[in-house]
């Protein structure tokens, strides 16, 4: 049976291996890394998952960004993922399970959108769509298909803007 277990109860080294293993070692290059870039991940919403034998078999960590909409405004998200799995046991529903305890904890009265990188068919089981996201961009190459956002009032969301790390001076301009 799988453990679900707090992300912080993993050392950092075997996390590092596991999203290595998972996306290749040239992952830090893609265009998530740089949305997230220099913040940390939420400790309270990240999590691994452990096989039956109790070896780290899957990750996942939400971060905080921010969407800065043309006027400068960021408009503070979580950034869901890396959502990461160990070759050889994806597909048995490890990926689901931290998915939906990772949204799970989210405090539905406070919850901010949520945003990821990746497949509308597959994420669009949690909410995730691409429909209010075509004029958003990101710091780098990304298919505007695969930008996905989860809320439950769309109408809050800027049409567009850049996504980006929701930084100390994000959160400070956000409190002016």
């Amino acid at each position: 049976m799988a453990t679900l277990i707090p992300l912080t109860a993993v050392e950092p080294a075997l996390v590092e291996q596991l999203l290595d293993a998972a996306f290749g070692e040239d992952r830090l290059a893609r265009t998530a890394y740089r949305i997230r870039e220099g913040t940390p991940w939420l400790k309270t919403l990240s999590f691994a998952v452990l096989d039956e034998e109790e070896y780290l078999t899957g990750t996942i960590q939400i971060w905080p960004v921010a969407l800065t909409d043309p006027k400068g405004r960021p408009h503070p998200m979580l950034m869901v993922g890396p959502v990461a799995v160990m070759p050889g046991r994806q597909g048995e529903g490890y990926g689901k399970a931290l998915i939906t305890a990772a949204l799970g904890a989210i405090d539905p009265r406070a919850a901010l959108p949520q945003v990821l990188i990746g497949d509308e068919a597959y994420y669009g089981a949690w909410g995730f769509a691409a429909a209010p996201t075509p004029a958003w961009r990101c710091p780098g190459p990304w298919d505007p298909a695969r930008l996905l956002v989860r809320t439950d009032n769309p109408a809050v969301l800027p049409l567009e803007g850049m996504l980006g790390p929701w930084s100390e001076e994000a959160r400070a301009a956000l409190a002016n």
